[in-house]
């Protein structure tokens, strides 16, 4: 599914464990609830996704643009954000500890009540 185009597309509670999403387009994709765990989305476009209660443990975000996402109340133990875009978005509870951040952009987002940071 690598440069899949799947804007809007309603994926809640898919099982996506693994899968190679690299450059996909998921535009205000309703990802809550899925399995994302050790899925690869390095340098896609989820931005205005839904992605409140998926598990995004060891997932590979590198480089993506996640503006205006939502996860909060997420998991991202070990998830991979180095040099994501995360403009504005909501990460408020969500639990950061382990993942890793450098060069992110977290300008604007909100980290009311997240952990790890």
């Amino acid at each position: 599914m690598r440069g899949a185009n799947l804007i809007r597309a309603n994926l809640s509670g898919a099982n996506l464990n693994k899968a190679n999403l690299i450059g996909a387009h998921l535009g205000s994709v309703d990802l809550s609830g899925a399995h994302l765990a050790g899925a690869n989305l390095s340098h896609a476009f989820p931005a205005g996704a839904n992605l409140t209660g998926a598990d995004l443990s060891n997932v590979n975000l590198s480089e993506a643009h996640l503006w205006r996402a939502n996860r909060g109340g997420t998991s991202l133990g070990t998830a991979n954000l180095r040099y994501a875009d995360l403009f504005k978005a909501n990460l408020s509870r969500a639990d950061l500890r382990g993942t890793k951040l450098d060069g992110a952009n977290l300008d604007g987002a909100d980290l009311t009540g997240a952990q790890g940071v």
